[in-house]
């Protein structure tokens, strides 16, 4: 599995709206998530900054995600809670990986 992490920023006030969507989110986006090969997405909160993390089977999987019709869809559900560049593009930025440490810790 291959490791991606964006930043995004909320509009002020957006968080629990957001939260409130995802809790909610569409099964056919699960499944076009799924299709894609995103085997795992979390997300993390510091009000207004979101922080991704992601699993993927490959380097595009992402891009291919963003292009479908259910994840247009999904992105102006989402575009009043969000924070857009000069380009309208979600402001976002991935973040690369510099730690990484696994130990036994918790493991019998």
């Amino acid at each position: 599995m291959i490791k991606r992490a964006f930043t995004m920023k909320l509009k002020p006030g957006g968080l629990a709206e957001y939260k409130r969507h995802h809790d909610e989110i569409w099964p056919e986006l699960v499944a076009e998530i799924e299709r894609q090969g995103i085997a795992q997405i979390t997300i993390f909160e510091n009000d207004p900054v979101l922080f991704l993390y992601s699993e993927i089977s490959d380097p595009d999987a992402w891009d291919r995600l963003w292009h479908t019709e259910i994840h247009d869809k999904w992105g102006e559900y989402m575009a009043p809670l969000m924070e857009f560049n000069s380009d309208g593009i979600v402001d976002s930025s991935e973040v690369r990986e510099v730690f990484n440490l696994r130990t036994n810790a918790g493991r019998k």
